[in-house]
């Protein structure tokens, strides 16, 4: 069983709330520049009106050629491309200042109106964009056309907008950065929680979860999964104990037993009406005996410091060997053995012998299980740099419904087979050794509709013993 990768990226808590808050931040942020924007905004067009409006009442004081002296006097202090003026006669002929054109959208009622378009002309000196004008009938009747651009008022804004925006960026930068640091150190730990927990899961008890000096939430949780570690391994080593005390004391008193029955048949005629309950007994006897041997044999592998005698070795004679000493019995049975193996295989890390125990193990249950002129396959491949192990068979396989609980002890699929029935422990003891190695098996259907055992050698963690 393998425990779920960290979250990476977007998907980890502290990345979303960090997200969350940074999201939180620039929509505020929009909003704080929204309504900022509209304020100024408004107070600067407000200005803008009212300065046009003082114009305008000032140049009504005049008439005639003072009119005319006045404008001409005002243009040395406007702002080029900003204020301009044009007057004109009662015919609307131009008289004097640059606007030559009255502006088709001005209303001609002595009121400020804002202009989408000011004045059609390529003239550079002249508001082209959205603008306030107005038309004022002097007293001499001629008409005189005031216009203040908006440009000067966009260019204030401007450079608010590029304030809040150059302020948004510099708090986004360093945000990202916290955020990217931030998150490192808890997903650091919850990798450092990972291992150990695969550890665990691998069949270690003696792992527990690291704890730093921080006392955190992390640290309060890692504190009671070791406590509840700690109750489990106890009560683990005592249920333990009990069952390798009573499979090791028995053994002696069953051994003692066959040899009494033993004795008693050797001593008896081959004809006495007790031979056969004789040889019943002694039956019943050595089955006891296997089944105390086989549980002893799982409590053994269970011990995890056999790992320290771990070596790298060559799978590919492992399994010509495995090939070779099976095929014989296949032969007997009327089936075929295959070997199919690649030229080469990726190297492993095991125990060879035990390993050649779990291997020997599905396999003869494969040529147990498959009937006469069937077809028996050991498979090697080269799986993405990692040596993958399948055992293959055309018998009536394994219903999916019992595919994970034939690695219990004492299960067997077919209860009533007596003939092809063991003792429900060989496929334990395979467990065992392959919890061991930290490999991975499973129980699938083969193209054939046998079983298929797949072995994945891949050792991505290996606890320490």
């Amino acid at each position: 069983m393998s425990l779920l990768n960290p979250s990476k990226g977007w998907r980890s808590s502290s990345s979303r709330l960090l997200a969350l808050y940074s999201s939180l931040f620039v929509a505020w942020s929009c909003i704080l520049m929204g309504v900022l924007y509209y304020e100024v905004s408004g107070y600067l067009g407000d200005l803008s009106r009212h300065s046009l409006m003082q114009r305008q009442h000032l140049f009504q004081r005049f008439d005639g050629e003072e009119l005319v002296e006045a404008l001409t006097t005002s243009m040395t202090f406007d702002m080029k491309g900003v204020d301009a003026y044009g007057l004109f006669d009662n015919q609307f002929n131009p008289i004097s200042g640059p606007i030559r054109v009255i502006p088709p959208d001005l209303p001609m009622d002595g009121h400020i109106h804002a202009l989408a378009n000011c004045i059609n002309s390529d003239d550079p000196k002249l508001p082209r964009d959205s603008c306030d004008a107005v038309a004022t009938h002097t007293e001499d009747g001629r008409w005189l056309i005031l216009v203040r651009a908006n440009g000067s008022l966009f260019g204030v804004t401007r450079i608010i907008l590029h304030a809040l925006l150059w302020g948004i960026t510099l708090t986004i930068i360093p945000g990202a950065a916290g955020w990217h640091l931030l998150r490192r150190r808890p997903l650091r730990r919850i990798r450092g929680i990972q291992a150990s927990a695969e550890a665990i899961v691998a069949g270690d008890l003696t792992h527990r979860l690291p704890l730093s000096d921080r006392r955190d939430e992390l640290d309060m949780l890692a504190a009671i999964v070791n406590a509840m570690l700690d109750r489990i391994e106890k009560l683990m080593n005592e249920v333990k104990g009990v069952c390798d005390n009573i499979a090791h004391d028995l053994r002696t008193p069953l051994t003692r037993l066959r040899a009494q029955l033993y004795r008693i048949q050797q001593q008896a005629d081959e004809d006495a009406p007790h031979a056969l309950q004789l040889d019943a007994a002694i039956a019943e006897t050595d089955t006891l005996m296997a089944r105390f041997r086989g549980l002893l044999r799982i409590s053994e592998l269970e011990d995890h410091q056999r790992r320290s005698g771990f070596l790298v070795l060559d799978p590919l004679p492992l399994l010509q060997e495995l090939h070779d000493f099976y095929l014989p019995l296949a032969e007997e049975g009327e089936m075929e053995l295959l070997l199919q193996v690649p030229a080469s295989l990726p190297w492993i890390t095991g125990d060879r012998a035990l390993l050649f125990e779990a291997l020997a193990n599905l396999l003869s249950n494969s040529i147990k299980f498959t009937p006469p002129g069937g077809e028996v396959i050991l498979r090697g491949v080269n799986d993405a740099g990692s040596t993958r192990i399948e055992v293959l068979d055309s018998g009536p396989g394994i219903p999916a419904a019992e595919r994970a609980a034939v690695f219990q002890r004492f299960y067997r699929v077919d209860e009533g087979n007596q003939q092809q029935g063991g003792f429900g422990l060989g496929l334990s003891i395979v467990a065992a050794i392959i919890n061991l190695h930290g490999f991975k098996l499973e129980v699938g259907s083969s193209e054939s509709g046998g079983a298929k055992l797949t072995l994945e050698c891949r050792q991505q963690l290996m606890p320490e013993a």
